[in-house]
Formats: C-alpha cells, sequence, structure tokens
C-alpha cells in the first residue's frame, strides 16, 4: 500500500495541483479518528506518515508526571528515565501502538481522504474560475427549465437563472445559446453555484462596451441606464473627447452597433441620450423622443421638477402606461411631472390673477422613482390624467413608439 500510495499522491500534484502536504496533513488526522475509531482507544494519539518510504506509525502521547493517574495518558518520571536519563517533569513520550492490522485501515481511510481532497480541489478550481467572470458576459447553452429556473450550462458548471432574470419577451429551448451576465458566484457546500441574469442593467453595459471601441477604452462613458428588460431601456452616455459625439459613436453607423444590441435582447428598444451636468438639459435629453420646452425645478423638493411639453406632444413625453415618462425619472433620479403647454399657461395665468385655474384639459403625469402599479390602466393620455409613481416593475408594456433613437 505504501507505494501506491505515494504514486496516488505524485499523480494528485500533478493532474490536480493538490500538493502533497496538504493531503499527508489531512490524512494523519483522519487515522487518529481512525485509530481511535476502530481500536476503542481515547488516549493521545499522533499518526506519522514517512513521505520517503510510505509507512504508517501510530504513536502514544504520554505526559511524564510525578504520580500517574492515568496510564493512557501519563508515565512516572521513574519510567520515563529508565527509557532515557534526559526526561523531565512535563515531558511528552511518544509510544509506538501502531496495530498489527492497521494498514487496512489506513488504506481506507486513505482512499476516503484523497476523494475528499480531489473534490474539494475540483470544487475550489472552478470557484476560482468563474468568480473572476463576477459582473462579466459569459456565453452559455440551456440545459433545462423548471418552475423556478433557466439552468445554463457554462462548461464545468451549470448557472442558475431566477424568473426575475429572465426576459419576458424570450423563449428558452435546450441547446440555445445565450449570453448571460453573471451576478454573483458562490462557494456553497454543494459546490460553486454561479447566478446569471438576462434582465441586469450592468448585461446592456457590458454588451455596449463588447459593440462600442469607444465604450471599452472609456473615450465615451455609460453614466446611467434605465431599463425594462425585454421592452425598452433608455441609456445615458456622455464623451471624454470633445471631438466625438457620444450619442452618434453608441448608435453606430446607420445604427449598426446599437440595433446589434437589440437583436440580442429580443428587440428590447434603445433610446441612447447625451449626459449633462446641465440637470434641466438631461432631464430633457432623457424624454426623447419628446420636444421639451421648459424644465422648471421645484423649489420645496430638490429631487423634482415639472417638465413642460406642446400640446400635441404630451402622449409621447408621457409614453403608453406612462413608460417613457418612467424611464426617464429612474436615469434622471427626478420626480417628474408632465404638463402641457396650454395647461401651464393657464396655470400660469391663474396664479398671476390670484384665481384658481380651471380644469386642466390635456393630461399630465408625474413620474418619480418609486414603484409602478402592477397593472396600469391601458388609456390615451390625451383622454384622462395618468400617474405614475415610478420605474417600472417585472412586466414592461410594449410602446407604439417604441424604436431604436438616438
Amino acid at each position: 500500500m505504501s507505494k501506491e500510495l505515494l504514486g496516488a499522491l505524485d499523480v494528485l500534484e500533478t493532474e490536480k495541483g493538490i500538493k502533497k502536504e496538504v493531503v499527508i496533513e489531512a490524512l494523519e488526522a483522519a487515522l487518529v479518528s481512525a485509530y481511535k475509531r476502530n481500536y476503542d482507544q481515547a488516549q493521545n494519539v499522533e499518526v506519522n506518515f514517512d513521505q520517503r518510504k510510505g509507512d504508517i506509525h501510530v504513536f502514544a502521547v504520554k505526559k511524564v508526571v510525578d504520580q500517574v493517574y492515568d496510564s493512557r495518558l501519563e508515565v512516572s518520571l521513574d519510567d520515563a528515565l529508565a527509557i532515557n536519563k534526559g526526561y523531565e517533569l512535563g515531558d511528552d513520550i511518544k509510544f509506538e501502538v501502531t496495530p498489527k492490522n492497521f494498514g487496512r485501515i489506513a488504506a481506507q481511510t486513505a482512499k476516503q481522504v484523497i476523494m475528499q481532497r480531489v473534490r474539494e480541489a475540483e470544487r475550489n478550481i472552478i470557484y476560482d474560475q468563474y468568480s473572476q467572470y463576477e459582473n462579466e458576459i459569459v456565453t452559455g447553452e440551456v440545459e433545462r427549465q423548471d418552475s423556478r429556473f433557466v439552468y445554463v450550462s457554462l462548461g464545468k458548471v451549470e448557472a442558475v437563472m431566477g424568473r426575475q432574470d429572465q426576459m419576458p419577451n424570450e423563449t428558452y429551448r435546450i441547446h440555445d445559446r445565450i449570453k448571460v451576465y453573471v451576478t454573483r458566484v458562490e462557494n456553497a457546500t454543494k459546490g460553486p453555484q454561479v447566478f446569471v441574469s438576462r434582465t441586469a442593467s450592468d448585461l446592456l453595459k457590458r454588451l455596449f462596451e463588447q459593440e462600442v471601441p469607444e465604450i471599452y477604452d472609456g473615450t465615451v462613458e455609460i453614466m446611467a441606464i434605465a431599463r425594462e428588460a425585454g421592452d425598452r431601456a433608455k441609456v445615458a452616455v456622455r464623451s471624454n473627447n470633445p471631438d466625438i459625439d457620444p450619442v452618434g459613436t453608441s448608435v453606430g453607423p446607420r445604427g449598426q452597433r446599437v440595433q446589434t444590441i437589440v437583436n440580442e435582447l429580443g428587440g428590447e428598444n434603445m433610446d441612447i441620450v447625451e449626459w449633462t451636468d446641465d440637470e434641466a438639459k438631461f432631464i430633457a435629453n432623457a424624454l426623447n423622443p419628446a420636444e421639451v420646452l421648459d424644465v422648471i425645478f421645484d423649489p420645496n423638493n430638490e429631487r423634482a421638477c415639472e417638465v413642460v411639453v406642446p400640446d400635441y406632444q404630451l402622449s409621447l413625453a408621457i409614453g403608453k402606461r406612462g413608460q417613457n415618462a418612467r424611464l426617464a425619472a429612474k436615469l434622471t433620479g427626478y420626480k417628474i411631472d408632465i404638463k402641457s403647454e396650454s395647461e401651464a399657461s393657464a396655470i400660469m395665468e391663474a396664479e398671476q390673477n390670484d384665481t384658481p385655474a380651471a380644469e386642466p384639459k390635456a393630461d399630465s403625469l408625474a413620474a418619480t422613482e418609486a414603484p409602478a402599479s402592477d397593472a396600469p390602466a391601458e388609456t390615451e393620455a390625451a383622454d384622462q390624467d395618468v400617474t405614475s409613481e415610478a420605474p417600472a416593475t417585472d412586466a414592461p408594456a410594449t410602446s407604439d413608439d417604441d424604436q431604436p433613437t438616438a
């Protein structure tokens, strides 16, 4: 067994990268437990493994004392001096107690320890390999699906994609090749567990980095993303080079760059807008494709504003089910109250005359960063008031004006 064990340790170190010393240390600890269990011994024992010959020796360790109370743990000073004149009180003496048939037990224990170490090493290798892909995009193959997860093979590990991470406009079939964003990697008891997503906003950011070299090298920077996965997204970009147009660069010639991303995300529409330090201008840009006449900030709330748009563009500014305003609010971080030009004029005139304003005929919408209703009423914005308190939920609405827009 000694030669076989030494050979197995050498193979482990060469092929699996498991150091021989680590296995031997674990083996010695396991053999101590095996000895006590199989021979019903409770004394203090040590197991030494001879790395040159492969021999295994078991020693009982006893302490030198004046008076012996437990012969399994103690030895008298007289008996110790009979062995060696150099022993003193408090010294530890090792007595070999290796059983004749201990080789069989040692072989079984060694096999268990080696298998355990191999499994642990493989888990650590997989964890180390995929933990470096955390917050990155990887390509995987759909293996199976149940009521909770879509299971995606990434090679040596199977990743899971929860329902909240699945695109509502996509159907996943076995053997489909999909790009996923690694949200986190956990070194669980049963092995490394990788969690991936298709709805994360950072997936969109990584896709732009892949398609737009200027974004990858930092010349153009993505400042904010607001996304209703599978339906529509708004991306705010700025250029660190005054000679480069950030929006045009991101869209690409004839929209080729952004269209590649739209296709990858199953037709999710993109509004790419320019980010600027001028907050009023940024809010106006965020409401693209609607035209904005004025942005009036609320003196009582630093994160709220009123936006005035032409009467004929009120529905466009709000968007179906308030989607355009909701995404703009999430992108800018402002509560946005959208009013038509005629309504804003009526209110201003009423304030100047110090008389109550008449009920507005057109619609207005307040978009904030609070969650929106799960099932908003589907009405035309020009027919009645629509109020949205927030960014979209996981069931985004479709929009007639959802086209890739620069």
